[in-house]
């Protein structure tokens, strides 16, 4: 290596190439993933060609319990509810399925995958008991449910990534009804919307090394009575756990009668919550005789049935905590918080300690209440013009004033001395102002 200087412009000049990193191989091109597009046959799922025009489809020819499979679906509309795939994953193999929303796995479009369980008749959002993106049903809860029991515990140890689920009672929100077991499931960079839940577990059992995460989430429930919560979770756990069941990450939960639940009517089990980076939102600031919300994190039954854990979090709302049932005992609700955890709540309501009092409205976490806008769309390419040959690099600098560019001027493989060289020229004009160092290939300013 060599300092070359002109002018007080320091080059340093490299005579050998320097060999560019090797970029990593887009993943989803292996035995185990299969494709869903609106533009595929509809045959095996194999390839884009080949497709399942529908998600259920393919996530019925999952074809064991092995693990390890990926179901890539291209951006559009599936007007589809109650989702189940064939099969579970595996310890150490989750099974993912992955909206392809910027492209990356080949589908030739960016955009919104939106899994839309609205009514099929076409009638608009079905809000319905047991009616939502992912499959569960409880038989006997009316007199209308009378198909068989199912359980989400099909999902156990699968991942959902680049999602936007909505139109019916439940997101991405997963309920094992009469099967009480360890579930786990990982949820990420999706938007989730219901009618009761926007995301949530339910009915089930945690594991310590494997827990149920939901990561850079949009969650959001629309309406206001009864069990609904942007996120509803109920782990049941016979006595208090000394560690989170569930974990939220860098979430924003949206709802008009509370951001986070847990517990629900006659229910003696407890459930562990811990929200790290999440921005919590009930849209109720009602007067004390008026409507007011029980809470922005709620314990249905008793207080002592839920504990969360808020780390560097964010809460909007009428109060802070609250009980549905028996709300004398709120006191008996559990939680630590750790970081920067700041609530705003009405005037008269008191703020838990350890979080600090916003005194202002928060127009930033106000903002974030609606969900993340859908990828841009990709931007045809037009023709290519070639505007010089063998220029490998250019640096901006300024030399008396003015923009100037350093240019390395090098063949892309072998060609003379002659060359290789480093030119220097007027950024405005292009002038040259003088070509040196002759035989190098590269080269940096140092001014």
């Amino acid at each position: 290596m060599d300092l070359l200087t002109l002018g007080g412009i320091g080059l340093v000049c490299c005579g050998l190439a320097v060999a560019a990193a090797t970029p990593t191989a887009a993943a989803g091109t292996s035995h185990k993933t299969l494709y869903v597009s609106k533009l595929g046959d509809n045959s095996d799922g194999s390839s884009w060609a080949k497709a399942f025009t529908t998600v259920q489809a393919a996530l019925s020819a999952i074809p064991d319990a092995t693990g390890g499979y990926r179901v890539i679906v291209r951006p559009d509309t599936y007007l589809e509810a109650n989702l189940a795939p064939a099969h579970p994953g595996a310890p150490g193999a989750y099974n993912e399925l992955i909206g392809d929303v910027e492209g990356h796995f080949g589908g030739g479009r960016r955009g919104r995958v939106i899994l839309d369980a609205s009514d099929p008749g076409q009638q608009g959002f079905k809000s319905y008991d047991w009616w939502g993106n992912i499959r569960a049903y409880s038989k006997g809860w009316s007199p209308e449910h009378t198909e068989e029991t199912f359980s989400a515990i099909v999902w156990d140890r699968w991942r959902l990534r680049n999602l936007y689920a909505t139109g019916g009672d439940g997101g991405l929100f997963f309920d094992t009804t009469n099967r009480t077991e360890p579930f786990s499931v990982v949820v990420e960079d999706c938007v989730s919307i219901g009618r009761a839940f926007g995301g949530g577990v339910a009915n089930c059992l945690s594991r310590p090394d494997e827990p149920i995460l939901f990561r850079r989430c949009w969650l959001g429930a629309l309406d206001w009575w009864g069990d609904t919560a942007a996120a509803y979770t109920r782990v049941e756990n016979h006595e208090r756990p000394t560690r989170p069941d569930v974990f939220f990450e860098d979430c924003t939960l949206v709802s008009p009668q509370c951001a986070l639940k847990g517990s629900n009517f006659g229910f003696t089990t407890f459930t562990r919550v811990k929200l790290t980076r999440c921005k919590l939102i009930a849209l109720n600031f009602s007067q004390p005789q008026g409507t007011p919300t029980d809470g922005i994190i709620q314990s249905v039954q008793h207080g002592r049935y839920l504990h969360v854990d808020l780390e560097d979090s964010t809460l909007m709302g009428y109060k802070v905590f609250g009980v549905v049932v028996d709300k004398e005992t709120v006191d008996e609700l559990g939680y630590t918080t750790q970081g920067d955890v700041r609530a705003y709540v009405q005037f008269q309501q008191a703020v838990p300690k350890g979080m600090h009092r916003l005194p202002g409205w928060p127009a930033d976490l106000f903002d974030s209440m609606a969900p993340p806008p859908a990828p841009a769309p990709m931007v045809a390419l037009g023709p290519r013009e070639r505007l010089r040959d063998d220029l490998c690099e250019l640096s901006p600098f300024i030399w008396k004033g003015r923009l100037c560019h350093l240019e390395c001027v090098r063949p892309a493989h072998g060609g003379t001395r002659e060359e290789y060289y480093l030119l220097l020229s007027d950024a405005e004009t292009g002038k040259e102002l003088g070509r040196l160092a002759e035989g190098y290939g590269l080269a940096s300013i140092l001014v």
